[in-house]
């Protein structure tokens, strides 16, 4: 045999020859036996084939329809309930307080806060119970608007003016040496040293052991006498903002309203059953910063328009330069019973019995 008769012979021995009978695959099998079948079928008016075209039947679009009714059902309730609504997304712990913090507050609002559940303090909760506890801590609970070219200051020159009529809140209602009665020195130095009045107030409300109405120092600065009371925890809750306008002479006009929650305890009472009370302050500063051209005064520094107070569990009583807790029932009933103010509201001025430079109005909290 030739080398290509045997290279024949190997190849069809493997591909087999040409024109041998090739055993059908199973699936070759399968599909003739329901080609026969359909044929057979069709032959005797039975249903079309596996392999035949049958036309598309029309689908309801039943998800489309029902997502449009939960919108509209949505939407409908939202216009209805706006504040039922939004509650369900914002933190409600499921006693009816929600745990979500505010947002930062840009103008006055309508109405008073919500109720809350009737709930006593704790040292570890100090603020639980009472709307301050959505509230910011410390600063971050005034806001600042953004600054534009008003009177005699360009729009960075506003900035900086608001910035330090924020860091004069902070140094005269939360520094904590200050909280304790020390001297309010940071504060001081952004006041104008030309302006009399003002000065006379500082020296005599500072140094004086008898204060009257009109020289107590929590006018402006927030105190306690450490032999009576102490703060509970290292939290101060604020909410409040600044606004500005041209005022005179071409001055920046800055107005603060801004309401402090003091936690506090009878001193060196640390318990888990200290009698916990909140002290709520609430001022009202309006503070010039003026042209130097216009008015004397000192680089970085204003003169104060005005500023009032409201006040609730800080003491009705004459005053004595420092808040005093009612840590007893007897101390409650110093307070004016027929001046009732709901300390949180902050969709009203503060109260217009104040006198304008320089007022106190002490009321008995509806709630605290």
């Amino acid at each position: 045999m030739s080398d290509e008769e045997w290279e024949r012979f190997l190849r069809e021995s493997v591909t087999g020859a040409a024109g041998a009978p090739v055993e059908p695959s199973a699936r070759a099998r399968e599909v003739q036996r329901r080609l026969k079948e359909g044929a057979a079928g069709q032959e005797a008016g039975q249903a079309e084939g596996w392999r035949t075209y049958s036309p598309a039947r029309p689908r309801r679009r039943t998800g489309w329809y029902v997502t449009g009714v939960v919108a509209a059902v949505a939407l409908l309730g939202v216009s209805l309930f706006p504040q039922q609504v939004f509650g369900l997304f914002d933190g409600d712990d499921g006693d009816g307080q929600s745990e979500a913090p505010l947002a930062a507050e840009s103008e006055r609002p309508r109405d008073a806060p919500g109720g809350e559940p009737a709930q006593r303090p704790t040292w570890d909760e100090p603020f639980r119970g009472s709307p301050a506890a959505r509230w910011a801590e410390g600063a971050s609970g005034i806001t600042v608007p953004a600054a534009k070219a008003t009177g005699w200051m360009d729009a960075a020159q506003v900035e900086r003016a608001l910035e330090q009529s924020r860091r004069f809140l902070v140094d005269a209602g939360l520094d904590r040496g200050v909280l304790r009665g020390e001297r309010p020195t940071k504060a001081i130095g952004l006041l104008n040293p030309h302006q009399d009045d003002v000065q006379d107030y500082l020296r005599t409300s500072l140094s004086s052991k008898t204060p009257t109405s009109t020289n107590d120092p929590l006018l402006l600065f927030s105190r306690f006498r450490p032999q009576q009371a102490q703060l509970v925890g290292d939290v101060v809750k604020t909410r409040g903002r600044l606004s500005y306008r041209e005022g005179k002479r071409g001055a920046l006009e800055v107005t603060a309203d801004v309401t402090f929650v003091y936690p506090v305890a009878p001193a060196g009472d640390r318990g888990r059953d200290a009698d916990i009370v909140r002290t709520i302050v609430r001022r009202e500063v309006v503070m010039s910063w003026d042209d130097p051209d216009k008015v004397s005064t000192e680089p970085g520094t204003m003169s104060l328009v005005s500023y009032t107070l409201d006040l609730t569990n800080g003491g009705c009583s004459a005053p004595t330069g420092y808040f005093t807790p009612p840590f007893d029932t007897a101390d409650k009933q110093h307070a004016d019973a027929e001046h009732r103010l709901d300390p949180y509201d902050r969709s009203k001025s503060v109260d217009s019995d104040a006198t304008r430079a320089g007022g106190k109005s002490c009321a008995t909290a509806t709630r605290s």
